[in-house]
């Protein structure tokens, strides 16, 4: 309703059910029927009582059972893997570290063995010392065989260099990725037969931001996941992409996949290129890294982590005037974004204690060289997305 559409009339036989001061239709129906409509969403969280709309839809009019399981839903999607990909075909996917590449890599795994290639390109975009934990959860935790590295980034920071806008920023990532992936893929086709297949760990909410959920959506921001380029003749397997990532969570729960990492909070595809507001350089990285492992050390120690959706830092790009001793500075701010959030379609900033954000600012300032103001964005999702580009 806050995009202004409304229903001014409706087909004969249907009545109006509710309405507001500013929308004269907003749900409706037609008993004979059983068709109905609502103007809202009934399905994010923030709704009151969306969740009892949807169920009586879905159990008391469509008369559906509550047989759907995640425990059935694992054995289900291994059978259809093993459908789908032949029995000597074989897999390559792109590995982030994040929970949805991780979970699309074990329920693979789970399905094909070692005939799945998972392949990590460190961007330069990283998370601190991410790059060394990810290597030892795929090849040492979950021993992996076919996992293979690749140390890329400086080819990242320097396709990304004096770049501000953010589309541009995804494209380039995407397409940088696409060309070192189809070369690591074109190198393991020579020396592996029948690799047939691209495995992408999208979820649900990656399509509905890239309106790859109908031909009416808007694009907010283009596909975390880039589809490769016509003469790379894989074909694209998506095996959680109707799942939340909730859903995903407790699927890799029941995979094996130990807490720490599922409990992750999400991090984007193209990693801190969009926390970095403004142009990118290692410098600027390297402040957001050690700012936002502060924050996370703490949000951490106040046993907070788990409750929180995602908590992260964003670089900004532009300096104030500071005072840090005897001396007058005029260095960089950086904002700290937390919300609480189901799935993501919709979220709140955490009322955090002010003493919490009170210890992660001073340690900020007083630790990260280049930063002297530490702001806490109070937004919600809508109107503003979680993440800032």
């Amino acid at each position: 309703m806050s995009h202004g559409d409304q229903i001014i009339k409706l087909p004969d036989g249907f009545e109006v059910y509710a309405k507001t001061e500013n929308c004269p239709i907003a749900a409706y129906g037609n008993e004979e029927y059983k068709l109905y409509g609502v103007q809202f969403h009934p399905e994010v969280t923030n709704t009151p009582k969306g969740n009892i709309i949807l169920e009586n839809f879905v159990f008391k009019i469509a008369k559906c059972k509550k047989e759907w399981k995640l425990k059935d839903w694992i054995t289900q999607s291994i059978n259809d893997i093993k459908k789908i990909i032949g029995a000597e075909d074989k897999v390559v996917l792109g590995l982030s570290g994040g929970v949805d590449s991780a979970v699309a890599a074990v329920l693979l795994h789970e399905a094909i063995g070692e005939r799945l290639h998972s392949i990590f390109v460190n961007n330069g975009l990283l998370r601190k010392n991410e790059e060394i934990q990810v290597q030892k959860t795929f090849k040492e935790n979950l021993k992996f065989k076919n996992f293979h590295y690749i140390d890329a980034k400086d080819l990242f920071l320097e396709r990304l260099k004096g770049v501000e806008d953010p589309e541009e920023k995804r494209r380039i990532i995407g397409y940088a990725f696409i060309e070192i992936f189809e070369k690591k893929t074109i190198e393991l086709e020579r020396k592996f037969s029948n690799m047939k297949y691209l495995a992408q760990g999208t979820i649900y909410p990656d399509r509905v931001e890239t309106s790859a959920t109908s031909h009416a959506s808007v694009k907010i921001k283009s596909h975390h996941n880039l589809t490769l380029p016509d003469n790379m003749k894989l074909k694209l397997i998506e095996p959680l992409k109707e799942l939340y990532k909730d859903e995903v969570r407790k699927i890799g729960i029941k995979l094996g996949l130990p807490k720490k990492l599922i409990n992750r909070h999400p991090f984007p595809g193209p990693g801190l290129a969009v926390r970095c507001i403004g142009p990118i350089n290692k410098e600027r990285l390297e402040m957001l890294r050690k700012a936002d492992q502060i924050l996370i050390e703490e949000i951490k120690n106040a046993n907070m982590y788990d409750k929180l959706w995602q908590a992260f830092v964003v670089f900004l790009p532009f300096k104030t005037v500071g005072v840090m001793g005897d001396y007058r500075t005029y260095e960089y701010a950086c904002a700290i974004r937390a919300v609480e959030s189901q799935d993501a379609m919709t979220a709140t900033f955490a009322k955090l204690d002010w003493k919490l954000l009170e210890k992660i600012s001073t340690r900020i300032i007083n630790e990260v060289k280049g930063i002297n103001r530490v702001v806490y964005d109070i937004s919600n999702k809508p109107p503003s997305t979680i993440e800032y580009e």
